[in-house]
């Protein structure tokens, strides 16, 4: 066995003449566990936190969108259209056309996204999960549009899931100047009508802005004809998403744009990677603060063992071999300290998963009762490295320096 590992473990595990510096090692061990394990808890609810809201996006967004890279809107291209429907990993694939309006309903008003589809965008991505109420998804009857909105927009105009009277909606024609003598001559004006249901995404930028209509009321109030602002994709059961993302992308060429889930919201998931690297960055300094109390530990080894080190010395050990010997002790506090972090911090984690133990509290959530986790191996193995070096590098210079001086 490697001689400085084998004294070093020695060292370790066996009785000081002192006891306090057992206790200091102890304090070591414990205290890189605690820090370690608050990194996998950490880390573990940030990937639950990305878990959900993936989740509750992909109730509403599509897998993949094709939009125009200049401009709000484009007409499709049938031949297009037609290659791309023939691709056997395209299970559905549906126009949308959203615009800002203005919705009023009785005495009150608000800014909303209005978003045209058709009949198919139902099972684009299991939009049907997330409505509530009585009624069900109604685009028109042939004699009047329907509007399903966000539960945030439902209270904010005061109108009842299920709105009796006509629901108002201004959008601004696209041609012409302003007549400042009658403003309202430069909007265009429709009405819709509640289908008895609402939708909860979980997320304001939907919930409280967002109506869901037919496309052709949304044409018409806006002065289009066939334009559409973006094509939406589901893929079949067990497609490759990057995979028909580059086919499809080689369709459109370069014009169009071909986003999937994580590039359409890549806003939501950019704060949510940065708040998972600041965070990441505060315990690695916690960290090193722990790792301080193996500097202590180490130095108390080192003046216990100074009779000892003057045998191994008598036995031929260099210099480096002595101070490798506290860089060992050192390497062996800081494994004991991540491993048995991680091992603690999984268990809790797995015990948070099945269990919830810890909720948002009475008040509830749309999104979750409980801190949602999702322990990552990469992660794991992020932390474990990072703990690692980390203590290594707190205790190069100290140790090397107490051993000069033991040794001079």
């Amino acid at each position: 066995m490697f001689f400085p590992l084998y004294i070093a473990r020695r060292y370790t595990f066996s009785k000081k003449k002192h006891n306090a510096i057992n206790i200091i090692s102890a304090i070591s061990i414990c205290g890189l566990a605690f820090a370690t394990m608050a990194m996998v808890m950490t880390m573990s609810i940030f990937n639950g936190f990305s878990d959900i809201i993936e989740s509750s996006f992909t109730n509403f967004d599509p897998q993949l969108k094709i939009v125009a890279r200049q401009g709000k809107v484009f007409t499709p291209d049938s031949s297009a259209l037609s290659a791309i429907s023939g691709l056997p990993d395209v299970a559905v694939m549906t126009p949308t056309l959203q615009d800002n309006v203005m919705v009023k309903y009785k005495d009150k008003q608000a800014i909303a996204t209005l978003k045209g589809v058709d009949s198919t965008f139902v099972s684009l991505a299991s939009f049907g999960q997330i409505l509530y109420g009585n009624g069900r998804f109604m685009l028109d009857d042939g004699v009047v549009q329907y509007a399903t909105m966000g539960i945030g927009l439902v209270k904010q105009l005061n109108c009842g899931i299920k709105f009796l009277d006509a629901l108002e909606v201004y959008a601004p024609k696209r041609k012409g100047r302003v007549n400042m003598a009658n403003p309202a001559a430069s909007f265009n004006h429709g009405y819709l009508y509640s289908p008895g249901s609402v939708f909860i995404v979980g997320q304001p930028q939907y919930d409280e802005s967002f109506i869901i209509t037919d496309l052709d009321f949304v044409r018409h109030l806006m002065g289009y004809t066939g334009e559409v602002s973006a094509i939406e994709l589901r893929a079949a059961p067990g497609a490759d998403i990057g995979l028909l993302k580059a086919k499809i992308r080689d369709i459109v060429g370069d014009r169009f744009a071909v986003l999937d889930i994580y590039e359409q919201q890549s806003d939501v998931f950019k704060v949510i990677n940065i708040e998972k690297l600041i965070s990441f960055i505060f315990l690695a300094l916690i960290v090193i603060i722990a790792a301080l109390n193996v500097i202590g530990s180490i130095a108390m080894l080192i003046i216990d063992k100074r009779d000892d080190l003057k045998t191994i010395r008598c036995l031929g050990a260099q210099r480096r071999d002595i101070v490798r010997i506290f860089l060992m002790d050192g390497w062996l506090i800081s494994l004991l300290g991540a491993v048995s972090g991680i091992a603690l911090g999984i268990v809790l984690c797995l015990v948070q998963q099945h269990f919830g133990i810890i909720s948002f509290g009475d008040g509830g959530t749309f999104m979750a009762e409980a801190y949602p986790v999702r322990v990552s191996p990469s992660d794991v193995g992020i932390i474990f490295v990072t703990v690692i070096v980390a203590v290594m590098l707190t205790i190069w210079l100290p140790t090397r320096y107490l051993c000069r001086r033991l040794l001079d």
